[in-house]
């Protein structure tokens, strides 16, 4: 097996069109063809059940599409390494980051890898947090770091930091007068809270702090950032949730109060 053959495979395994395919390649449809024979008849399975109308991946195609990511992030890693060493670096660390852990770990981080293993050569790759358990299971990151602890097992979870969860609401509001809000009392109005497909450990984290509560949240909107967030909460839309490390420097429309809870 090739690394020609394993490209023009995931190509042929994203799309499920063999025009599409060949011309994501740039390659004509003929050797695309060619080269996907070679690899079923090497590995002596069919990858793909193909007619006039449609093509679709078999049961074993499904199961090479799980692993030959792994051999193009392995490749990678390689060349990253060589291009290390000939820099001068003598190691490197693979981190992955999660649910907007840059703002809290990153600076810090880097300061001190820089003074206490300057020939170490630090990676990032921003990722969400199932990507991230997956990919510290198959070795393509060394660490991770995330607002959650549930990683589930054979990963060891540990604290690295704390973060206040914040109420953030705009201005005006009746919220302001108090120095804690009880989450009973949060409840009461509606709530724009990050996207769970995208800041997985995050939105996981929120969800255990208001199943507490009696009532069920009404959630108004789930945004992606937290740009998206503050500018909902500026507006009257609803309260916004967050840590205290992504309230620094909010605009004057917006104020935040620590959640009691």
């Amino acid at each position: 097996m090739e690394i020609r053959h394993l490209r023009c495979f995931m190509a042929l395994a994203e799309e499920l069109h063999f025009a599409r395919a060949a011309a994501k390649l740039h390659i004509e449809q003929s050797p695309l063809s060619r080269t996907i024979k070679e690899l079923e008849e090497e590995l002596g399975a069919q990858l793909f059940i193909r007619n006039t109308r449609s093509t679709r991946l078999t049961r074993a195609g499904l199961m090479l599409m799980e692993h030959a990511p792994r051999v193009f992030a392995s490749l990678q890693q390689a060349r990253d390494c060589v291009k290390a060493a000939k820099n001068g670096f003598h190691g490197q660390l693979r981190v992955a980051l999660s649910d907007g852990a840059t703002l809290l770990c990153l600076p810090a981080l880097l300061a001190l890898c820089r003074e206490e293993e300057p020939e170490v050569e630090i990676r990032f790759f921003e990722v969400p947090l199932s990507q991230q358990i997956k990919g510290l299971h198959d070795d393509l990151y060394d660490v991770g770091f995330a607002q959650s602890d549930d990683v589930g097992d054979g990963i060891v979870a540990l604290p690295a930091w704390t973060d206040t969860l914040m109420v953030a609401l705009p201005a005006r509001h009746p919220l302001l007068a108090l120095k804690r809000i009880p989450l009973d009392e949060l409840l009461r109005y509606p709530l724009v809270l990050s996207d769970p497909q995208v800041c997985e450990g995050h939105a996981k984290h929120i969800e255990r702090v208001l199943s507490r509560a009696e009532m069920q949240p009404l959630v108004a909107e789930r945004v992606t950032t937290f740009d998206l967030m503050m500018a909902l909460v500026s507006a009257g839309f609803a309260l916004g949730l967050t840590g205290a490390a992504h309230i620094a420097g909010l605009p004057p429309v917006s104020r935040t109060v620590c959640l009691a809870h």
